[in-house]
């Protein structure tokens, strides 16, 4: 668990706050939710792999117009299979511990200087602040193409 310093009362100093993750990922889902965030999660290896097994195919099949023609087929195959958006709080909620940290890490660059007490304070706080949110979505929509390597879609 990751904790972060903040200020107590006069006289006190400092002290530990745990940053909770899960209340993160529930600000992150909310967000997505409110935005009607989708995100295609691109498949290269997959179209890759396709195209490649169908040119062998068509190859041992029909010999270089076969390569040709299965090369065609798979790259068609992978084409239409590559570009299915899901929704992102789906996406969120399927991340590895691993990958929720590394996002969290980054949101909490962002909101470091809020104080809450649970989820559902955190997410009222940043949704009461434009600046604020859209500094959220940024981290948000930097994080999936950047590590996902995801093409984002608005439904607001």
């Amino acid at each position: 668990m990751v904790s972060t310093m903040i200020q107590t009362a006069p006289g006190f100093g400092l002290a530990e706050m745990p940053v909770r993750v899960d209340d993160v990922m529930k600000l992150l889902v909310s967000i997505a939710n409110a935005k009607g965030m989708k995100a295609a999660v691109t498949h290269s290896g997959r179209g890759a792999l396709l195209t490649g097994a169908s040119a062998f195919v068509g190859g041992l099949l029909a010999g270089p117009p076969g390569i040709a023609a299965g090369g065609v087929v798979g790259g068609l195959l992978g084409w239409i299979t590559s570009g299915d958006f899901k929704p992102v709080p789906q996406i969120l909620m399927e991340l590895p511990a691993s990958e929720r940290q590394k996002l969290c890490d980054e949101a909490m660059a962002v909101i470091k200087n809020l104080r809450w007490t649970d989820a559902a304070q955190l997410i009222a706080l940043v949704m009461a602040n434009p600046a604020l949110k859209d500094m959220v979505v940024g981290v948000l929509t930097s994080y999936l193409s950047r590590e996902l390597k995801a093409q984002i879609k608005y439904g607001e």
